[in-house]
């Protein structure tokens, strides 16, 4: 049964490649999850997938999830209807600021790492904000898809003041270190994945220069006459700005409502659909009661039209949450970590547990899953062979985002290809070069780091 457990996310790849449908491949890996966990009965493991499904609404993150993401079109259809999103286009093209496409490539990089405290927040901002300018400089929305997703979550876990520092430090509380803070801080510079990841965001936006499949969808781009959609006319940029500011503003303050105080220990899903809803609702009364006087017949319209667009990813995020759930009660995790550390050599263990991590990350898609799973294995690894525990937090860290960035059913990339609209397949395929250049050189590296330790 163990090496079975690895079956539901090889016909998720499997059945993306051939049929270039991530519903239908999710779909498929789901029923093969469910068949497996009864003894491959599949009458059973068909009626399994439904209620698999169900169950996904038994949490109220994964619901606050679903709700956020359809809201966020909601709010993207809103904001694009008001014509802010014409208007700021034009505010940085009078002012310079857009006038190439480094400099255009180089206002979704800084977003990104400006806005560290939450990936979805830093995401979310840096590709709205960035869509327009894209199209205007006929840069592909896989670009764009690529820099955000590749930005956001390396910064997040380099500059680790934020939930996702505080979430490792909780699973650390139970281990006798010296201090949990300090190896935390002491595993950047180890966190190979994250710094390459970043250099080659940084050098595909200085150098213009893109390769693979990027390099393919460019050039489809370029020789595709493609026809222009009608955009409303532009207004005042307050009709972009403020929404965003919202959402930006509200996710921090109730980040720090939720954490009583403490904006690290807040609930991200609840804060995000807060001020997601609290930025709907902005964009709203600015354009039933501004200057434009818009019908609030006409402004319910646009957002169920927003929300029908986001249907497709939200559906992606459903499965992808499913299946998920079915892959931890196969256990998928706990025999990849398993079967990598047993019986291995010293200095091969930082290398062969960031191949862990990537393997579970990208077979589970979630990075912060496998923090959960590696983390209380590979710290007692290292407390009782004598490795820097850094060593060890940096190999998991850096596989979890390795994995996450080649996975189809990874949060974060579904929701990249969400904030960037761009194809979700179209966003994974161009993305995967760029991730496995930089994962290969984490192997490296690491096994380098277990020689020298």
């Amino acid at each position: 049964m163990d090496w079975l457990t690895l079956l539901p996310p090889t016909v998720a790849i499997v059945v993306a490649v051939w049929k270039k449908d991530v519903i239908i491949s999710l779909l498929a890996a789901l029923f093969v999850a469910e068949s497996l966990l009864v003894s491959f009965n599949l009458a059973t493991g068909f009626l399994g997938v439904f209620d698999r499904i169900v169950d996904v609404f038994s949490s109220a993150g994964n619901t606050r999830i679903l709700i956020f993401s359809l809201l966020i079109g909601a709010l993207l259809s809103l904001i694009k209807h008001s014509g802010g999103v014409a208007a700021f286009v034009n505010w940085v093209s009078h002012r310079g600021l857009a006038s190439n496409k480094r400099q255009v490539s180089a206002l979704p990089t800084l977003l990104g790492i400006v806005i560290f405290i939450e990936t979805n927040l830093s995401i979310l901002t840096a590709g709205f904000i960035s869509r327009d300018l894209f199209d205007k400089l006929k840069m592909s929305r896989a670009r764009l898809a690529y820099i955000i997703d590749s930005t956001c979550a390396p910064i997040c876990v380099i500059i680790l003041f934020n939930a996702w520092g505080a979430y490792i430090l909780s699973l650390l509380s139970g281990y006798e270190l010296d201090n949990a803070v300090e190896s935390l801080v002491y595993s950047i510079p180890y966190n190979l994945y994250s710094w390459l990841t970043l250099f080659l965001v940084f050098y595909t936006v200085w150098s213009g220069r893109v390769f693979g499949p990027m390099q393919q969808s460019e050039q489809n781009l370029a020789n595709i006459q493609v026809e222009q959609e009608k955009t409303p006319d532009a207004t005042s940029t307050s009709f972009m700005i403020v929404p965003l500011l919202v959402m930006i503003g509200g996710i921090l303050f109730f980040m720090w409502y939720t954490g009583e105080g403490k904006i690290l220990e807040g609930s991200g899903s609840q804060s995000v659909l807060w001020a997601v809803g609290l930025a709907c609702l902005t964009a709203f009364i600015m354009l039933r009661f501004s200057s434009q006087k818009q019908p609030a017949g006409d402004l319910v319209k646009w957002s169920f039209k927003g929300m029908s667009d986001l249907l497709p990813l939200v559906t992606t995020v459903l499965l992808a949450l499913a299946l998920g759930n079915s892959m931890k009660a196969l256990g998928t995790g706990e025999f990849v970590s398993q079967m990598v550390t047993e019986n291995l050599p010293l200095w091969t263990v930082p290398a062969l547990i960031f191949i862990s991590a990537a393997i579970i990350s990208f077979t589970t898609g979630t990075s912060w899953g496998t923090f959960g799973i590696l983390i209380p294995i590979g710290v007692p690894i290292a407390l009782s062979s004598g490795i820097p525990v850094e060593v060890v937090l940096a190999a998991v860290m850096g596989g979890g985002v390795f994995g996450d960035h080649c996975s189809p059913i990874s949060d974060t990339t579904i929701v990249s290809s969400l904030a960037a609209g761009c194809d979700h397949l179209e966003h994974v395929k161009t993305q995967l070069p760029y991730a496995l250049l930089a994962g290969g050189l984490s192997v490296v590296g690491f096994l380098v780091v277990g020689v020298s330790i």
